[in-house]
C-alpha cells in the first residue's frame, strides 16, 4: 500500500481528497492530513509518507517552502492547485503530476497511477525544473522534461531548434546537435510549445521562430535555421508566418 498524506489548508479539499482516494485509489492508505506548511514538515518527518497530495499556496507558504525545508525528498508529489495556464504549463513542461481544483476523481485516480511509475532519483529532478519553471517570467528560458527510452533530459525551452515528426513520435533537434526521440506525437508538442515562440510550419515540422536564419522564397518557400537545416513551408502557413517575420523585426 502507498502511505499517502493531504497537505492543504482548505478543509473541504482534504475531505473530497479523502474520500476520492478512498473510492477511486485502492492502492493508496491514508496515513495523515496536515492544513499548513508547517503540520505538513510534521507529518512527513513523523509519517514516512510514499505519496504527499501537495497544495501549491498554503497560508504559511508555499509546497517548494515546504519541499525546501526537508533534507530529503523521498516520496512523490501530486501537486493540487487552483492556477490556471500558465502554471499549468509549467507542469506540463516538468513532467509532474498536478490536479485542478476542483478536483476530478478520475484525474486524481490516473495521477496516482502514473506517479508510482517514476524512478526517485529522476522526480527529483522533475521538481526542480519545475520550480525553475515557476520562477521564470521568460518562456523560452522554462525547462523542460525530454524523456526516451533510455534517458531524461532536461533543457531549456530555448534550446530546441525543431521538432519534426516520425510517425507517432517526434525527433527534437536541439542546440548541441542531439536528436532526441520521444515516444509522443508532434501535435502534442504543438500544443505545449506554440505559447513558447514555436510556429508549426508543416505538418512535419515545429520550428523555434528564435532560431530562423531566412526565408527562401524559391521552391515554394523554405526556412533555414540555426543549425542550417532547411525545411519546408506549408503553402497555407506562408502567409501566417511572414506576418510573425513582421512582428519579430519590429
Amino acid at each position: 500500500m502507498l502511505r499517502t498524506l493531504i497537505i492543504d489548508d482548505e478543509s473541504h479539499i482534504r475531505v473530497t481528497l479523502n474520500r476520492f482516494l478512498a473510492k477511486y485509489c485502492p492502492q493508496v492508505k491514508l496515513v495523515g492530513e496536515a492544513a499548513s506548511v508547517a503540520e505538513g514538515l510534521e507529518a512527513i518527518k513523523k509519517l514516512n509518507p510514499g505519496l504527499v497530495l501537495l497544495d501549491i499556496k498554503m497560508g504559511d507558504g508555499t509546497g517548494f517552502d515546504l519541499l525546501h525545508a526537508l533534507d530529503q525528498i523521498d516520496f512523490k508529489v501530486i501537486f493540487v492547485t487552483a492556477y490556471e495556464k500558465y502554471a499549468v504549463q509549467a507542469f506540463k513542461y516538468s513532467a509532474v503530476d498536478f490536479l485542478l481544483k476542483p478536483v476530478n476523481p478520475h484525474e486524481l485516480a490516473e495521477a496516482v497511477g502514473r506517479v508510482t511509475e517514476v524512478k526517485q532519483s529522476d522526480y527529483i529532478n522533475r521538481l526542480q525544473a519545475l520550480e525553475d519553471n515557476f520562477k521564470s517570467t521568460e518562456p523560452h528560458l522554462k525547462k523542460i522534461i525530454l524523456k526516451t527510452q533510455e534517458n531524461i533530459h532536461l533543457m531549456d525551452v530555448g534550446d530546441i531548434i525543431f521538432c519534426e515528426s516520425d510517425g507517432c513520435y517526434t525527433r527534437i533537434h536541439t542546440v548541441d546537435a542531439n536528436k532526441i526521440l520521444i515516444s509522443k506525437p508532434l501535435k502534442e508538442y504543438n500544443e505545449l510549445l506554440e505559447d513558447a515562440g514555436f510556429f508549426r510550419v508543416h505538418k512535419s515540422y515545429l520550428i523555434n521562430l528564435r532560431h530562423i536564419k531566412r526565408f527562401e522564397k524559391t521552391e515554394g518557400g523554405s526556412i533555414i535555421l540555426s543549425n542550417g537545416h532547411k525545411l519546408p513551408v506549408a503553402m497555407r502557413k506562408k502567409e501566417e508566418l511572414l506576418d510573425l517575420f513582421e512582428h519579430l523585426t519590429e
